[in-house]
């Protein structure tokens, strides 16, 4: 289903964030939550998932992810 390389990164983001909705503290259907998507103009491609820095995942629960996408859009920084 995931990249192995997702996989790893989103493990190490959920064990920062101790398994718990940075928003709610749910415990339930976790998700990892990139804060900001980056286009690297050089390559005209996005970075892969997992090639972004800690500070720019959190984790979220399916619920906080789903209604912050629907108030806020991801913003895209060319790189």
């Amino acid at each position: 289903m995931f990249h192995p390389n997702w996989k790893a990164k989103r493990k190490e983001i959920l064990h920062r964030d101790m398994h718990r909705c940075v928003h709610c503290s749910s415990d339930k259907d976790l998700q990892v939550h990139h804060r900001q998507y980056h286009f690297i103009a050089s390559e005209q491609k996005f970075r892969l998932p997992w090639e972004y820095p800690g500070h720019l995942l959190i984790t979220l629960c399916e619920s906080c992810h789903s209604k912050g996408h629907n108030k806020y859009k991801v913003p895209t920084i060319t790189i």
